[in-house]
């Protein structure tokens, strides 16, 4: 097991039992998984802080889940934040996105796997991430398919993934150390710890390749 930079808060030893309900849903359901909240858990308003904004802002909120989904994991594969990126959403998958469509994510501009609407999104997830200019061009053609509402929660939510996956990468952290044994939200071959280092050993594994903009990828 790697050590964390920052120790986990053990779940036995928490006493509150709204937590405890939270870290048994995080095990159940992930998204995020125990070991980010075990992390969080030192400073309870932190923990709650983010449990109730990926409630509210990813799980519901006025924007189409699956579109926050894909964003969510191209903001994993842009910044390399493999514990994030080797997650998926139940919620998601329920409705219909499936595995191939996070495929080609990183390349979305030039790829046939995605319509016009969730592309604009993905360039929207695009321009926060990277810190590209954000000129006419982008906002007509988020203007076209998007209520201001959606707008705002999209991008909220975008920067509020790519800033925890960030410091989450730091952290040293992995799935299956905390409530072990569960598989909840785990991408298809990381079920399990052993599953889990065969994927990650893989030559193809994701985030051994290098990500660029989908702009420069595409050339």
């Amino acid at each position: 097991m790697s050590k964390p930079r920052i120790s986990y808060i053990d779940p036995a030893t928490v006493t509150d039992p709204a937590m405890l309900a939270e870290f048994e849903r995080c095990a159940r359901e992930g998204t995020p998984r125990p070991e980010s909240q075990a992390i969080r858990a030192h400073v309870p308003a932190t923990f709650w802080s983010f449990a109730n904004t990926w409630r509210d802002v990813f799980k519901n909120g006025v924007a189409d889940h699956k579109i926050k989904e894909l964003c969510r994991i191209y903001v994993s594969r842009s910044v390399l934040c493999e514990f994030c990126g080797n997650q998926r959403s139940i919620k998601a998958a329920k409705s219909g996105l499936k595995e191939d469509d996070y495929s080609d994510l990183i390349n979305f501009e030039s790829s046939t796997r995605y319509d016009d609407r969730q592309k604009a999104a993905l360039a929207y997830a695009e321009a926060i991430t990277w810190d590209l200019p954000a000129g006419d061009e982008l906002w007509t053609r988020l203007h076209k398919h998007y209520s201001e509402p959606e707008l705002v929660e999209i991008g909220y939510f975008v920067a509020i993934t790519m800033g925890q996956q960030r410091w989450l990468r730091t952290l040293n952290i992995e799935h299956h150390q905390i409530l072990a044994g569960t598989d909840g939200s785990m991408a298809p071959g990381f079920e399990t710890e052993d599953a889990l280092k065969r994927s990650k050993s893989a030559q193809d594994y994701w985030a051994k390749i290098a990500p660029k903009p989908s702009s420069e990828a595409a050339e």
